[in-house]
Protein backbone atom coordinates (compact mmCIF):
# COMPACT_ATOMS: atom_id res chain seq x y z
CA UNK A 1 0.00 0.00 0.00
CA UNK A 2 1.36 3.17 -0.87
CA UNK A 3 1.42 6.58 1.57
CA UNK A 4 -0.68 9.58 -0.06
CA UNK A 5 -0.97 10.89 3.37
CA UNK A 6 -0.95 14.61 3.65
CA UNK A 7 2.73 15.99 5.32
CA UNK A 8 0.93 18.32 7.05
CA UNK A 9 -1.55 16.00 8.95
CA UNK A 10 -0.01 16.24 11.89
CA UNK A 11 -1.80 16.99 15.52
CA UNK A 12 -0.75 20.07 17.00
CA UNK A 13 2.11 20.72 19.23
CA UNK A 14 5.73 21.29 18.66
CA UNK A 15 7.88 19.79 16.10
CA UNK A 16 11.24 20.81 16.71
CA UNK A 17 11.73 17.41 18.98
CA UNK A 18 11.04 15.76 15.39
CA UNK A 19 13.60 17.70 13.72
CA UNK A 20 16.12 16.81 16.85
CA UNK A 21 15.23 13.40 16.35
CA UNK A 22 16.23 13.13 12.99
CA UNK A 23 19.07 14.97 13.12
CA UNK A 24 20.73 12.77 15.88
CA UNK A 25 19.71 9.86 13.23
CA UNK A 26 21.68 12.14 10.46
CA UNK A 27 24.42 12.15 13.26
CA UNK A 28 24.58 8.82 14.33
CA UNK A 29 24.38 7.29 10.67
CA UNK A 30 26.86 9.87 8.78
CA UNK A 31 30.08 7.87 8.37
CA UNK A 32 33.51 9.61 9.54
CA UNK A 33 34.17 10.97 6.35
CA UNK A 34 31.03 11.79 5.22
CA UNK A 35 29.88 15.76 6.59
CA UNK A 36 26.37 15.52 8.49
CA UNK A 37 25.92 19.16 7.82
CA UNK A 38 26.71 18.86 3.81
CA UNK A 39 23.69 16.48 3.58
CA UNK A 40 21.41 18.90 5.03
CA UNK A 41 22.32 21.96 3.76
CA UNK A 42 22.43 21.14 -0.16
CA UNK A 43 19.09 20.12 -0.34
CA UNK A 44 18.05 22.82 2.31
CA UNK A 45 19.32 25.16 -0.48
CA UNK A 46 17.99 23.68 -3.13
CA UNK A 47 14.10 23.77 -1.63
CA UNK A 48 14.64 27.32 -0.63
CA UNK A 49 15.87 28.64 -3.59
CA UNK A 50 12.63 26.88 -5.39
CA UNK A 51 10.91 29.37 -2.90
CA UNK A 52 12.58 32.32 -3.73
CA UNK A 53 14.93 33.14 -1.31
CA UNK A 54 12.38 35.70 -0.04
CA UNK A 55 12.68 36.66 3.85
CA UNK A 56 15.72 35.56 5.63
CA UNK A 57 15.93 33.59 2.70
CA UNK A 58 19.41 35.39 1.09
CA UNK A 59 20.59 35.24 4.81
CA UNK A 60 20.31 31.41 5.25
CA UNK A 61 21.01 31.09 1.61
CA UNK A 62 24.29 32.86 2.22
CA UNK A 63 24.89 31.05 5.30
CA UNK A 64 24.32 27.43 3.89
CA UNK A 65 26.48 27.88 0.73
CA UNK A 66 29.23 29.39 3.15
CA UNK A 67 28.91 25.53 4.87
CA UNK A 68 28.79 23.62 1.83
CA UNK A 69 31.58 25.28 0.32
CA UNK A 70 34.34 25.16 3.55
CA UNK A 71 33.75 22.07 5.46
CA UNK A 72 36.00 18.96 4.29
CA UNK A 73 39.29 19.06 2.39
CA UNK A 74 39.41 19.90 -1.34
CA UNK A 75 39.38 15.13 -1.77
CA UNK A 76 37.31 13.12 -3.99
CA UNK A 77 34.94 12.40 -0.96
CA UNK A 78 34.74 16.30 -0.75
CA UNK A 79 33.02 16.12 -4.67
CA UNK A 80 31.38 13.11 -4.30
CA UNK A 81 29.43 13.91 -1.04
CA UNK A 82 28.37 17.12 -3.07
CA UNK A 83 27.22 15.55 -5.62
CA UNK A 84 25.31 13.29 -3.82
CA UNK A 85 23.53 16.23 -2.12
CA UNK A 86 22.56 17.76 -5.19
CA UNK A 87 21.06 14.77 -6.21
CA UNK A 88 18.98 14.12 -3.41
CA UNK A 89 18.08 17.70 -2.51
CA UNK A 90 17.39 17.83 -6.64
CA UNK A 91 14.80 14.38 -6.66
CA UNK A 92 13.40 15.74 -3.52
CA UNK A 93 12.47 18.70 -5.07
CA UNK A 94 11.23 16.91 -7.98
CA UNK A 95 8.94 14.63 -6.02
CA UNK A 96 7.71 17.55 -3.85
CA UNK A 97 6.46 19.62 -6.79
CA UNK A 98 5.01 16.70 -8.78
CA UNK A 99 3.44 14.87 -6.34
CA UNK A 100 2.88 17.53 -3.28
CA UNK A 101 0.52 14.78 -1.34
CA UNK A 102 2.72 12.05 -1.23
CA UNK A 103 4.61 12.13 2.86
CA UNK A 104 7.63 13.04 3.62
CA UNK A 105 9.11 9.70 3.79
CA UNK A 106 7.37 8.45 0.47
CA UNK A 107 9.60 11.57 -0.71
CA UNK A 108 12.41 11.55 1.08
CA UNK A 109 12.57 7.36 -0.18
CA UNK A 110 12.33 8.58 -3.70
CA UNK A 111 14.69 11.20 -3.71
CA UNK A 112 17.32 8.59 -2.40
CA UNK A 113 16.57 6.01 -4.79
CA UNK A 114 16.42 8.26 -7.71
CA UNK A 115 19.59 9.47 -6.46
CA UNK A 116 21.15 5.95 -5.99
CA UNK A 117 20.19 5.08 -9.82
CA UNK A 118 22.05 8.09 -10.84
CA UNK A 119 25.03 7.55 -8.79
CA UNK A 120 24.57 3.49 -10.17
CA UNK A 121 24.92 4.69 -13.55
CA UNK A 122 27.70 7.10 -13.38
CA UNK A 123 29.47 5.02 -11.05
CA UNK A 124 29.10 1.90 -13.74
CA UNK A 125 30.45 4.08 -16.27
CA UNK A 126 33.53 5.09 -14.02
CA UNK A 127 34.38 2.03 -12.13
CA UNK A 128 37.93 3.92 -10.93
CA UNK A 129 35.69 6.40 -9.41
CA UNK A 130 34.01 3.67 -6.94
CA UNK A 131 37.33 2.23 -6.01
CA UNK A 132 38.49 5.79 -5.00
CA UNK A 133 35.54 6.45 -2.86
CA UNK A 134 35.26 2.91 -1.15
CA UNK A 135 38.75 3.08 -1.07
CA UNK A 136 38.93 6.90 0.81
CA UNK A 137 35.17 5.75 2.98
CA UNK A 138 37.27 2.66 4.51
CA UNK A 139 40.13 4.51 5.02
CA UNK A 140 38.49 7.67 6.46
CA UNK A 141 36.07 4.73 9.07
CA UNK A 142 39.31 2.76 10.22
CA UNK A 143 41.28 6.10 11.13
CA UNK A 144 37.99 7.42 12.88
CA UNK A 145 38.22 3.68 14.99
CA UNK A 146 41.80 4.56 15.67
CA UNK A 147 41.22 7.92 16.88
CA UNK A 148 38.83 6.91 19.21
CA UNK A 149 40.95 4.13 20.42
CA UNK A 150 44.03 6.90 20.97
CA UNK A 151 41.13 9.07 22.86
CA UNK A 152 39.85 5.83 25.56
CA UNK A 153 43.59 5.11 26.12
CA UNK A 154 44.22 8.73 27.01
CA UNK A 155 41.37 9.04 29.44
CA UNK A 156 41.85 5.57 31.21
CA UNK A 157 45.45 6.19 31.26
CA UNK A 158 46.22 2.75 29.53
CA UNK A 159 45.99 0.96 26.26
CA UNK A 160 42.92 -0.81 25.13
CA UNK A 161 42.15 -4.62 25.32
CA UNK A 162 42.97 -6.79 22.90
CA UNK A 163 39.16 -7.90 22.57
CA UNK A 164 38.64 -4.07 22.89
CA UNK A 165 41.00 -3.46 19.67
CA UNK A 166 39.14 -6.51 17.87
CA UNK A 167 36.06 -5.48 18.46
CA UNK A 168 36.64 -1.70 17.08
CA UNK A 169 38.38 -3.26 14.44
CA UNK A 170 34.95 -5.57 13.18
CA UNK A 171 33.03 -2.88 13.70
CA UNK A 172 35.10 -1.09 11.83
CA UNK A 173 35.52 -3.08 8.84
CA UNK A 174 31.03 -3.54 9.25
CA UNK A 175 30.64 0.38 9.12
CA UNK A 176 33.09 0.39 6.02
CA UNK A 177 31.33 -2.25 4.26
CA UNK A 178 27.75 -1.14 4.96
CA UNK A 179 28.38 2.46 4.38
CA UNK A 180 25.92 3.45 1.51
CA UNK A 181 22.67 1.88 3.43
CA UNK A 182 24.17 4.05 6.27
CA UNK A 183 24.63 6.60 3.86
CA UNK A 184 21.01 6.16 2.98
CA UNK A 185 19.41 6.32 6.26
CA UNK A 186 21.43 9.65 6.86
CA UNK A 187 20.30 11.13 3.62
CA UNK A 188 16.67 10.32 4.19
CA UNK A 189 17.05 11.43 7.90
CA UNK A 190 18.54 15.00 6.40
CA UNK A 191 16.19 15.68 4.49
CA UNK A 192 13.32 15.48 7.17
CA UNK A 193 15.25 18.04 9.14
CA UNK A 194 15.79 19.96 5.90
CA UNK A 195 12.33 19.93 4.89
CA UNK A 196 11.69 20.91 8.78
CA UNK A 197 13.50 24.15 8.36
CA UNK A 198 12.74 24.96 5.35
CA UNK A 199 9.13 25.18 6.52
CA UNK A 200 10.03 27.09 9.66
CA UNK A 201 12.31 29.82 7.65
CA UNK A 202 9.15 30.46 4.66
CA UNK A 203 6.37 30.51 7.72
CA UNK A 204 4.59 27.64 6.98
CA UNK A 205 4.60 26.91 10.66
CA UNK A 206 6.29 23.99 12.91
CA UNK A 207 4.30 21.17 12.08
CA UNK A 208 6.23 19.89 8.71
CA UNK A 209 7.07 16.16 10.37
CA UNK A 210 4.22 14.17 10.88
CA UNK A 211 4.26 12.11 14.19
CA UNK A 212 6.08 8.77 14.65
CA UNK A 213 3.11 7.38 14.98
CA UNK A 214 2.11 7.82 11.24
CA UNK A 215 5.09 6.48 9.35
CA UNK A 216 4.99 3.82 7.14
CA UNK A 217 5.88 3.15 3.41
CA UNK A 218 5.33 1.26 0.13
CA UNK A 219 4.59 -2.35 1.25
CA UNK A 220 6.14 -3.85 -1.60
CA UNK A 221 9.75 -2.58 -0.44
CA UNK A 222 9.70 -5.90 1.72
CA UNK A 223 10.64 -7.19 -1.49
CA UNK A 224 13.75 -5.54 -1.39
CA UNK A 225 14.19 -6.85 1.91
CA UNK A 226 13.89 -11.01 0.78
CA UNK A 227 16.09 -9.43 -1.65
CA UNK A 228 18.67 -8.26 0.21
CA UNK A 229 18.59 -11.44 2.48
CA UNK A 230 18.67 -14.30 -0.33
CA UNK A 231 21.65 -12.09 -1.50
CA UNK A 232 23.64 -12.59 1.48
CA UNK A 233 22.80 -16.16 2.08
CA UNK A 234 23.29 -17.64 -1.31
CA UNK A 235 26.84 -16.99 -1.66
CA UNK A 236 27.10 -16.01 -5.30
CA UNK A 237 29.82 -13.71 -5.07
CA UNK A 238 31.30 -10.98 -2.41
CA UNK A 239 30.04 -8.07 -4.81
CA UNK A 240 26.49 -9.58 -4.21
CA UNK A 241 27.04 -10.49 -0.46
CA UNK A 242 27.80 -6.45 -0.29
CA UNK A 243 25.09 -5.55 -2.60
CA UNK A 244 22.47 -7.45 -0.25
CA UNK A 245 24.28 -6.43 3.19
CA UNK A 246 23.87 -3.18 2.15
CA UNK A 247 19.66 -3.43 1.44
CA UNK A 248 19.32 -5.54 4.04
CA UNK A 249 20.36 -2.97 6.74
CA UNK A 250 18.73 -0.17 5.17
CA UNK A 251 14.98 -1.91 5.34
CA UNK A 252 16.03 -2.94 8.53
CA UNK A 253 16.33 0.23 9.18
CA UNK A 254 13.09 1.63 8.18
CA UNK A 255 11.10 -1.64 9.70
CA UNK A 256 12.61 -0.71 12.95
CA UNK A 257 11.12 2.49 12.78
CA UNK A 258 8.24 1.42 11.32
CA UNK A 259 8.00 -0.96 13.84
CA UNK A 260 7.93 2.00 17.00
CA UNK A 261 5.37 3.68 15.08
CA UNK A 262 3.32 0.78 15.27
CA UNK A 263 3.99 0.67 18.98
CA UNK A 264 3.52 3.96 19.56
CA UNK A 265 0.23 4.38 17.84
CA UNK A 266 -0.95 1.27 20.00
CA UNK A 267 0.42 2.56 23.32
CA UNK A 268 -2.02 5.63 22.52
CA UNK A 269 1.54 7.94 22.38
CA UNK A 270 4.74 7.94 24.80
CA UNK A 271 5.45 10.70 27.45
CA UNK A 272 8.34 12.20 27.51
CA UNK A 273 9.60 10.38 30.39
CA UNK A 274 8.33 6.98 27.95
CA UNK A 275 10.86 7.96 24.99
CA UNK A 276 13.97 8.35 27.72
CA UNK A 277 12.91 4.91 28.93
CA UNK A 278 13.09 3.59 25.46
CA UNK A 279 16.09 4.91 24.80
CA UNK A 280 17.56 3.18 27.92
CA UNK A 281 16.22 -0.08 26.97
CA UNK A 282 18.21 0.34 23.62
CA UNK A 283 21.40 0.93 24.73
CA UNK A 284 21.04 -1.76 27.30
CA UNK A 285 19.64 -4.19 25.29
CA UNK A 286 19.64 -2.78 21.83
CA UNK A 287 19.95 -6.31 19.73
CA UNK A 288 16.65 -7.55 21.43
CA UNK A 289 14.57 -3.78 21.12
CA UNK A 290 15.99 -3.00 17.40
CA UNK A 291 14.99 -7.22 16.62
CA UNK A 292 11.69 -6.45 18.18
CA UNK A 293 10.89 -3.37 16.57
CA UNK A 294 12.18 -5.18 12.97
CA UNK A 295 9.76 -7.76 13.64
CA UNK A 296 6.65 -5.63 14.35
CA UNK A 297 7.15 -3.68 11.25
CA UNK A 298 7.21 -6.58 8.67
CA UNK A 299 4.17 -7.69 10.25
CA UNK A 300 2.56 -4.16 9.71
CA UNK A 301 3.09 -5.11 6.02
CA UNK A 302 0.71 -8.03 5.71
CA UNK A 303 -1.55 -7.04 8.92
CA UNK A 304 -1.57 -3.16 8.65
CA UNK A 305 -1.82 -3.27 12.60
CA UNK A 306 -3.11 0.54 12.55
CA UNK A 307 -5.70 0.60 10.27
CA UNK A 308 -7.17 -2.82 11.55
CA UNK A 309 -7.35 -0.53 15.34
CA UNK A 310 -9.00 2.49 13.19
CA UNK A 311 -11.74 0.30 11.89
CA UNK A 312 -12.34 -1.62 15.59
CA UNK A 313 -12.79 1.90 16.97
CA UNK A 314 -14.43 3.73 14.25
Amino acid sequence: MSEQAVLGESRPGRGWPRAAALLGVVLATSTSVVQPAVLIAVPLLVLLGAHGLRGVGPVAGVVLAGVVVALGSRDGIWYAERAWAVLLGGGFLALTMAAPAWSLSSRALGAVAGATAVAAVILAVRTDAWASIDSAISVGVRASSEQALSTLSTLSGEGPSPEMSRAMEQLAATQAAVFPAMIGIASMAALGVAWWVRTRLVGEGDQGLAPLREFRFNDHLVWLLIGGLLLLFVQVGDAFARLGSNALVFMAALYMLRGAAVFVFLSGGLSLLGYVLMLVGLIVAAPVFMSMAVLIGVGDTWLDLRSRVRGLTA
